[in-house]
């Protein structure tokens, strides 16, 4: 866990260090992160935005290709998320088929069905930008049965534009000499700016059930 956390915290020179070493198959290694990230529940710990903004910085040095980042980046992140939905319907029946069973029984599902059918692209947009939610969201949607057309649509719009935004982020900032002398201090004020507004939902709905109660 420590050499995570140093990763996430120091990847511009981790990143820097993988350039320099592997050349050419960077793109890959930033592809199976971005895929696995978004493609499989077990690892919703990898680097995702701070991933992003230091290969956007790399990308201004002339280090790679923006446009190559951008494309093979863009399809990871796609193609995990359809990994992860169909991962879902998958498993989804299986673990509900029991209607005994604590917290997992049909009645469940069907609201989790019509939340995503009612907020589904909202929630799988948006979810892009959120740490951990991002990769539990199509999963969810899986399980759900969310009509998959309807799924691809968001998923694609939401993967392309999660990677724009914080690769150009990247791109455009990320060699700025303030932000090269913080560049620790930037991957957390990221991460942090990530999860805020799932912290504040959550408070919102304590506080809501909070009121309720008394």
């Amino acid at each position: 866990m420590g050499t995570l956390i140093d990763f996430i915290l120091h990847i511009d020179k981790h990143l820097s260090v993988i350039i320099a070493e592997y050349g050419a198959w960077t793109y890959l290694i930033l592809f199976l992160i971005v895929f696995l990230e978004t493609g499989l529940v077990v690892t919703p710990f990898l680097p995702g935005d701070s991933l992003l903004f230091a290969a956007g910085t790399f990308c201004a040095l002339g280090a790679i290709d923006i446009s190559t980042t951008i494309v093979l980046l863009s399809f990871a992140a796609i193609l995990g998320d359809t990994v992860n939905y169909w991962a879902g319907a998958i498993v989804g029946p299986k673990v509900f088929s029991k209607e005994n069973v604590r917290f997992l029984n049909k009645k469940h599902l069907e609201r989790t069905h019509e939340f995503y059918e009612k907020y589904g692209g909202k929630t799988i947009i948006i979810a892009r930008f959120v740490p951990i939610v991002r990769t539990f969201a199509p999963f969810v949607a899986g399980i759900g049965k969310m009509t998959y057309s309807k799924f691809l649509i968001y998923n694609i719009i939401g993967g392309i534009a999660w990677v724009l935004i914080c690769t150009f982020a990247g791109y455009y900032f990320g060699n700025i000499p303030f932000v090269r002398s913080n560049f620790s201090i930037v991957i957390v004020a990221i991460i942090v700016i990530s999860i805020m507004p799932g912290i504040i939902e959550f408070l919102k709905v304590k506080y809501a059930s909070k009121n309720q109660n008394q």
